[in-house]
């Protein structure tokens, strides 16, 4: 196996063992079907797969699919080596490095909208219908009904898709119009962001966003490193320490990159943003100089450089950064209530076609009768009415509209005003922790010593303890290294073993606090000078400096050091000096670090104080870890235990005091271990683990990552409305279970399952089994073993992870995060919802039926690619309570009373045309069915999204009432037949009535049944209605009144002269109180005898 298919066993299946042909990962992109090369493609379960979901979609599918391979072939991708500040050597050609978000373009507009349109059963209907008009034996009244209201909805549909397509144009140019420094051999030139190409050299200042994905050749801070923000590619928020090559940052001056002959080899671009592979190599020298080059040398596109000035030359460009291949592209959502409508529709349509051959039996199928069916089909096609999607879209609109205008959710922006319905729908919430759940702010909270604890109002002791601490020192010159002063303590540590005061122990701990870290403290510096300005003319006063390093915790200890009187003041590769609270600076050297892991879960330094030469080795970690390490005590679990149920992160600090033979015999098998070339990593911490033994136990700290405002109410409110809520974050698990419990994720009584790691299926099969006995209990589990279940056990898994309150997933990289959510739409069929603040969150809120993003610290990506943006979490918990069962009750209702417009006038043309021999004559001719349809009833159909079943506050208060809107009964099969029965019934009796009471003339059976429809029409939509709003009386009367206003107008339909008798009124309401009357005294007894569940509460 290659060396990376061991690094990576999840992604390299063994390829003999059968079983794993079953459990490939799942697909990320399309594009992930072109290239070959990648990773997760060499899959062919995979891609069958593809292939047969490309079968359901289009009956040629395969046909298609060869064109469009054809015409995109995707070129594979390829190591490079590429001269630095030459791209005119490069062999290639490589993708432009522009940002393109655009779905269309010009040429494609116009097809790809009426595509998404005509996929819709509905609009394909009435294509066909409209088209059918031009065929002279098939046409029936005028072509502009047919006609108008199709381009009416295509227009519409038009500007939205167009409007939407301008701002995504917009953005995107921003983007790739912002301006980099270019190194040339003639100085720097402006090049534009979408200009920068392979090989060239670009500096970035401090503050600016990486172009394309870049290796680090030299920087302006003297150490040769910098600190850049990778918030936008992992969503975390910490700072990552990059290291310049070498070979170019000892180079004299930036100018003398152009001077030597070097050229970088990279790998082909990948999708693991953690891991690079690559060499540096120098040939003008003698010899060549050869540097391998790894993840910290790199400066991937999207990051922004927080330290200094960097040089770097761009190895990948545009699609091939690291950033874009790890978003996925952004599919078009579809609402579930419009598949549930176009499945609706096509009921409808079966039983159009089924009623005209049922009249043309009845005719005998004599004559023509071909030519009959399709006039009847035709004559009947108002039974599936064409201002169903205009409505809908409109109630869209206005639902987006009013989620923007609710003062009581301020900043909310709907960007996609498609699927507002699918707000009331929700059974699974993804929620990202980092900036979503918290406000990833740390603030210092506990210092315990075992025998007593200090907590944010009694930190000025510790202070004063300093300070009298210090105090006992003579004074030395703060150059630190004077040889002859000695601190007065000195004596003690020879002396036999005293308890030791409270006072030395909180000194000996915050010294340790002050010591073990990561952290370096950085000055603004006030010269704007040239980016290679030495670090000589900076200031080091307090207000001036600001704390970098990896993680926020330890930012958090250093402040609080600082806070009590210990300041870290400066720190390099091999020292690091302290400021105590007189101003005296004491120095350090730094003989050994050994860095933070997810393994070893702790992190150590030795260091050497200058003015004593005294040895220390300290020692932080998680207290898993460091429990086994330190001396034995009675209070550290217990206490540990305490700090977690507050929601604390705890860290556990330890020291050991080394004489120098210890530490020269240390280092010696150190070094070894580190230039052995079998079992390095093995043998390096056993030299590490023989000096971690017997440690002194200095104290217990905690840190409180601040939750959001108002987190615990708004989960509690989510989980009673039967919502379950999953974690996903690409933090540690002590982190994440930590932030779960705090923020009540996991309530009081529940127990929390860990997942132990697996790696491979006996190890997975056992802890599934393990799982399955518990009852009632959250589930943790980080990214990896998550990887090897549903490898092996994806369906089992799911299906466990299912019936959780609760699950967390920790270590989760952005593609995985999507990947969990495919997951739960393929085994549920519920709605999923995701939630997320960072750019690592994209992939994940465009996976999900409905994205909603916060605009928070991490930036805009994840409120700019969601469905809809808001800017506090609590703000969810309104935006699904009241506008999503508002959105999906009234659209429910919206759309079946529509259908029952269409329905009822449909009946009436069956019931005519039946009693005239079955001829295939229209009831009402031209303007009158438009108008019908339109000017008549819209009004007061479309005054429906102004309904409200319940309240607001009561919708708040008891958020069990959102349960019964996931189960779908607004609208379904059985409410369906109820309409269609009811437009059966109304449509019979209003054609008969009106048969029967003509006298005279035909002409009167159109003037009475018209009538008695549209007074019938108006009468049903306040007999639906649950809450009156005044727009909606005013809709009810401006509809009659145009109507009898427009009765002077229409005399080629309607005799004037006995529109204006007794008879004429007295019939019309006798037809119109049949028709309604029975509606009305069934709803009434429904409500007494089986009220809904809302009424009980509003009563």
């Amino acid at each position: 196996m290659s060396p990376e298919a061991k690094q990576y066993p999840s992604l390299y299946p063994d390829e003999n063992d059968p079983s794993n042909l079953d459990e490939m990962p799942l697909m990320m992109s399309e594009e992930g079907f072109e290239n070959d090369e990648s990773d997760y493609q060499t899959l062919p379960r995979a891609r069958a797969n593809h292939r047969q979901k490309g079968l359901e979609l289009l009956p040629s599918s395969s046909c298609c699919d060869c064109l469009a391979r054809c015409c995109r072939r995707k070129k594979e991708l390829k190591a490079r080596t590429v001269w630095l500040g030459a791209p005119e050597k490069c062999e290639e050609k490589y993708p432009k490095n522009g940002i393109k978000n655009q779905k269309y373009n010009i040429i494609t507009f116009v097809p790809g909208v009426l595509y998404q349109q005509f996929k819709f059963f509905l609009n394909l209907y009435f294509l066909v219908v409209a088209c059918s008009q031009f065929v002279p034996s098939l046409k029936i009244g005028y072509l502009y009904t047919y006609w108008a209201p199709l381009a009416f909805v295509l227009a519409v549909t038009m500007v939205r898709e167009a409007v939407d397509e301008v701002r995504r144009y917009r953005r995107d140019k921003e983007m790739n119009s912002q301006l980099y420094s270019k190194l040339t051999v003639r100085g720097k030139v402006q090049v534009k962001s979408s200009d920068i190409q392979v090989g060239d050299l670009i500096i970035v200042e401090k503050n600016q966003r990486i172009p394309a994905d870049m290796i680090f050749l030299r920087t302006s801070e003297k150490n040769g490193a910098c600190f850049i923000r990778t918030d936008q590619l992992d969503g975390e928020t910490d700072w990552k320490l990059k290291v310049a090559v070498g070979c170019t940052q000892r180079l004299p001056a930036v100018g003398d990159l152009f001077s030597i002959k070097a050229f970088v080899y990279a790998q082909k671009p990948q999708l693991d943003i953690h891991s690079f592979e690559g060499n540096f190599t120098r040939e003008d020298a003698d010899p060549q100089i050869h540097e391998s080059l790894s993840i910290e040398n790199t400066l991937w596109a999207s990051t922004v450089v927080a330290s200094g000035t960097v040089i770097g030359v761009v190895i990948y460009t545009g699609k091939e950064t690291r950033s874009v291949l790890n978003t996925s592209s952004a599919k078009n959502k579809v609402g579930l209530l419009d598949l549930e409508l176009n499945r609706l529709t096509k009921a409808l349509f079966l039983a159009q076609v089924v009623l005209s051959i049922v009249m043309v039996a009845l005719q005998g199928f004599s004559g023509p009768w071909f030519r009959n069916l399709f006039r009847f089909v035709v004559l009947f096609s108002y039974i599936i009415p064409i201002s169903l999607r205009v409505n809908l879209d409109m109630g869209k609109a206005a639902y987006g509209w009013m989620i923007t205008k609710d003062e009581n959710i301020p900043g909310t922006v709907v960007r996609t005003s498609t699927i507002p319905e699918e707000l009331g729908r929700l059974v699974y919430l993804l929620t990202d922790k980092t900036g979503t759940l918290t406000q990833n702010e740390m603030i210092f909270k506990r210092l315990h010593l075992g025998t007593v604890s200090y907590g944010t109002d009694t930190m000025d002791e510790i202070q004063s303890h300093i300070i009298q601490s210090y105090a006992l020192v003579p004074p030395q010159p703060s150059g630190g290294s004077t040889s002859g002063a000695t601190p007065s303590r000195k004596p003690q540590s020879s002396a036999p073993k005293v308890r030791k005061s409270v006072s030395s122990r909180i000194h000996e701990a915050v010294k340790a606090i002050a010591l073990c870290h990561n952290v370096t403290p950085v000055y603004e510096s006030h010269v704007n000078g040239e980016p290679e300005a030495t670090e000589a003319d900076q200031d080091f006063s307090d207000d001036n400096r600001t704390y970098q390093a990896s993680s926020p915790d330890e930012v958090a200890l250093v402040l609080w050091t600082e806070s009590v009187g210990l300041t870290l003041v400066n720190r390099d590769l091999g020292s690091l000096q302290l400021k105590t609270p007189s101003g005296q600076i004491l120095s350090f050297h730094i003989l050994q670090i050994f860095p933070f892991t997810s393994e070893s879960k702790r992190m150590g330094i030795i260091v050497r104080e200058e003015s004593t030469g005294d040895i220390t080795f300290y020692m932080k970690g998680a207290d898993v870890a460091m429990a086994s390490i330190v001396q034995y005590n009675d209070w550290l679990e217990e206490e540990c235990g305490n700090m977690a149920r507050e929601g604390l992160r705890t860290l556990v600090v330890a020291k050991k005091s080394l004489s120098e033979e210890q530490y020269q015999d240390f280092e010696n098998r150190y070094n070894q271990a580190k230039l052995s070339i079998h079992d390095r990593s093995l043998k390096v911490a056993a030299a590490v683990e023989s000096l971690e033994r017997e440690l002194e136990l200095l104290c217990l700290t905690g840190v409180e990552d601040q939750l959001q405002a108002d987190v615990r109410p708004t989960l509690e409110l989510l989980r009673n409305a039967g919502i379950k809520i999953w974690m996903l974050t690409g933090d540690k698990l002590e982190t994440a279970t930590c932030i779960a419990k705090s923020s009540h994720l996991v309530s009081r009584n529940q127990d929390i399952h860990v997942f132990k790691p697996v790696s491979n299926r006996g190890e997975a099969h056992l802890e599934l089994n393990a799982f399955r006995r518990k009852h009632d209990c959250a589930l943790v589990i980080s990214g990896d073993s998550l990887e090897v279940c549903l490898r092996y056990y994806e369906h089992e898994f799911v299906e466990l992870a299912c019936q959780c309150p609760a699950v967390v997933c920790c270590r989760c990289s952005p593609t995985q995060k999507a990947q969990i959510v495919k997951l739960l739409q393929q085994h549920t069929d519920n709605r999923t919802c995701a939630i997320g603040d960072g750019g690592n969150d994209v992939s994940m809120i465009q996976a999900a039926d409905c994205g909603i993003g916060i605009e928070g610290k991490e930036g805009k990506q994840a409120s700019l690619a969601a469905d809809f943006s808001i800017t506090q979490f609590k703000h969810i918990g309104r935006l699904l309570m009241v506008h999503g069962r508002n959105s999906y009750k009234r659209s429910a209702a919206l759309g079946q009373f529509v259908m029952h417009r269409g329905m009822i006038i449909s009946t009436m043309q069956a019931v005519f045309s039946s009693i005239f021999y079955f001829a295939s004559v229209p009831l009402y001719q031209g303007f009158l069915m438009v108008g019908y349809a339109t000017i008549y009833t819209m009004f007061p159909v479309f005054s429906l999204v102004l309904d409200q079943d319940v309240k607001p506050e009561m919708a708040l208060l008891y958020p069990e009432l959102y349960k019964d809107l996931t189960k779908g009964r607004s609208l379904s099969f059985k409410t369906f037949l109820i309409w269609v029965l009811i437009s059966v019934y109304q449509g019979g009796i209003l054609m008969y009535g009106g048969l029967v009471l003509f006298e005279s003339e035909f002409v009167h059976v159109v003037a009475i049944s018209f009538t008695a429809l549209i007074l019938t029409e108006l009468l049903m939509v306040a007999l639906t209605i649950r809450t009156w709003h005044w727009l909606m009386v005013l809709a009810e009367f401006f509809s009659l009144g145009i109507y009898l206003a427009s009765l002077a107008f229409l005399n080629e339909y309607f005799d004037l002269s006995y529109i204006t008798t007794w008879p004429f009124l007295w019939k019309v309401s006798a037809i119109t109180l049949v028709s309604c009357l029975p509606l009305y005294i069934i709803k009434y007894l429904k409500r007494k005898f089986s009220p809904p569940s809302y009424s009980k509460l509003s009563s």
